[in-house]
């Protein structure tokens, strides 16, 4: 008797765990322009508003074989200057994932495209369960300026956790747990 009911506590708790992976994976795939993609006609910007992106998300830009995809430094992105890039593409699906918080400048590699407004100006923010187990001495200073906003960028952790769950997740992790209690019982 004493056996059964470790063997069942023992996968209560592997449930446990299992549900706690299934709702702090939170990462988000962003088809950049939506139906659109990545092209002269797509109002980016719009495109762009309301959505937070974070460490762990990943871009796919879609865009035609004649178009680019490049990565540069903010004063290049200002100027469209396409001599001083960080990374091009030309395989008209790629995708970027976003690593690391921070602003992150792309734009097309045709000039003329990027002066119409064929670029892209998104900050990265770090995610929130990896800021909770950081030392609160880790945590850059936020530098002034930026094309974006004049907020800092820093997270300062809090006594709380905050996790972005999405739903399929939460169905995911239960299911998975109720699964876990079927097969034990």
């Amino acid at each position: 008797m004493a056996t059964e009911m470790g063997k069942q506590l023992m996968v209560v708790v592997l449930g446990l765990i299992a549900f706690g992976f299934a709702i702090t994976s939170n990462a988000n795939t962003y088809t950049v322009g939506d139906n659109s993609g990545w092209d002269i006609s797509t109002d980016l910007h719009t495109w762009e508003q309301g959505k937070k992106f974070i460490v762990g998300d990943v871009l796919v830009f879609q865009y035609a074989s004649t178009d680019s995809l490049c990565e540069v430094g903010q004063e290049s992105f200002q100027t469209c200057n396409t001599t001083n890039v960080i990374k091009c593409f030309r395989d008209g699906n790629t995708s970027i994932p976003l690593t690391s918080p921070g602003e992150r400048y792309f734009f097309c590699g045709n000039r003329l495209y990027c002066y119409s407004g064929m670029k892209l100006d998104i900050l990265v923010e770090r995610n929130q369960s990896a800021v909770a187990e950081a030392p609160l001495n880790s945590i850059p200073k936020a530098e002034s300026g930026g094309s974006k906003n004049n907020n800092p960028s820093t997270v300062i952790p809090s006594t709380g956790v905050f996790v972005r769950v999405e739903s399929n997740s939460v169905f995911l992790g239960l299911l998975g747990f109720l699964g876990i209690l079927s097969w034990i019982v």
